[in-house]
């Protein structure tokens, strides 16, 4: 088992943060990240210190390695995943404290931005400037480029482990699922990604935008050895039938509907058909906390009726689990502060209850790599 190298701790102390530090804040939410740091290392003051101590003396002994980007820039209808990192974390320690996984931190991200390329050069001297003391870093400054870059360099490094992120919105699993495929793909894998979402985010473009919450599934299609290895499940607020979106891009997709005209069981031999047939070696598992259920899951910026429950997702990956191992993953668009239940509180505790088990059994698989 081996840590990190010295060249990669440096670009980690440069473009992340300690967790819970990725939403810039001056004083909002600072008792939260307080009781954050305070579970996770026993203090609350000098954590950059702690965290930085932490980089350099993780041994690899954990495969899980955890990442937060806590960014909600690629969003668009109600804001406020920029804040799951945060509250989803506090939730693992407080119900799975026995959870093994190493966590690596948060991206540092500056709120108004998504992506480097729709920035000009001025810009990112400025912006490269506030974040690392100098224009002339070879940063990025984005919170899409920034993780695509580090973990480009993580999985050249650790091609042993996996990395479990938490956002922020799924503009996110882009940089994340792009940089995993092409690891894979280096190493001779052939793996699937499974998407559990409300919505397909196949589209080209949002608003003149080609890298959002809404699209970032289309960009990534190059990157698997075949398209319908992104494999999509939960799929039921489209403005186009299923057929469009799987003879447009080649996509396989099981919506909600059909979960409940066939049956969870029906679905999930389906998708082990289709595994097998392709010789998929490996699994990436992209958690959109709106594929489930308004119902279990309101607090999130586009709740959906007419979803799945968390028995009949947990079903499907735990099927897949028994398989496969799962080697990457991530739990997108919880957004805490978020509700449109009317139960104030109660939805965000009950999002979050149902995103941590999610999580946590992904987080458990993870371990197994």
């Amino acid at each position: 088992m081996t840590g990190f190298n010295q060249t990669f701790i440096n670009k980690v102390s440069e473009c992340l943060c300690p967790p819970g530090n990725g939403v810039f804040t001056v004083n909002t939410a600072k008792e939260r990240k307080e009781q954050l740091h305070k579970a996770m290392y026993g203090f609350t003051t000098d954590i950059v210190d702690i965290w930085q101590q932490k980089l350099k003396q993780y041994n690899g002994e954990q495969k899980a390695v955890m990442l937060g980007i806590a960014s909600d820039c690629g969003g668009g209808i109600l804001r406020g995943a920029n804040w799951g990192p945060l509250f989803l974390r506090s939730t693992l320690l407080n119900q799975y404290p026995n959870l093994n996984y190493f966590d690596l931190g948060d991206v540092r991200v500056i709120p108004h931005l998504l992506h480097d390329k729709y920035l000009n050069e001025a810009t990112i001297a400025n912006c490269r400037k506030a974040l690392y003391g100098s224009a002339d870093s070879v940063h990025g400054v984005s919170p899409l480029s920034i993780t695509e870059k580090v973990l480009h360099d993580f999985y050249a490094q650790n091609p042993d482990k996996g990395i479990f992120a938490i956002g922020g919105d799924h503009s996110i699993s882009y940089p994340l699922t792009k940089a995993y495929l092409q690891a894979k793909k280096k190493a001779g894998k052939r793996a699937a990604i499974i998407h559990f979402d409300a919505h397909t985010d196949l589209l080209v473009e949002r608003l003149g935008i080609d890298l959002c919450f809404g699209s970032w599934c289309t960009h990534i299609l190059d990157d698997l050895h075949e398209p319908h290895h992104l494999i999509q499940v939960g799929i039921r607020s489209s403005g186009k039938p299923k057929s469009h979106w799987e003879s447009t891009f080649g996509v396989k997709q099981h919506w909600a509907k059909e979960v409940r005209e066939v049956g969870i069981e029906r679905v999930i031999n389906n998708i082990k058909a289709q595994l097998a047939d392709q010789e998929i070696d490996e699994l990436y598992v992209s958690f959109d906390i709106d594929a489930l259920d308004a119902e279990f899951a309101s607090a999130t910026g586009t709740p959906e009726e007419d979803g799945l429950t968390p028995e009949e997702a947990m079903a499907v990956i735990k099927s897949l689990a028994a398989l496969y191992p799962i080697t990457g993953a991530d739990m997108m668009e919880i957004a805490p502060f978020t509700d449109s239940s009317g139960r104030g509180a109660i939805s965000s505790e009950q999002t979050l209850k149902v995103g941590a088990e999610i999580s946590a059994f992904l987080i458990e698989q993870m371990e197994k790599m």
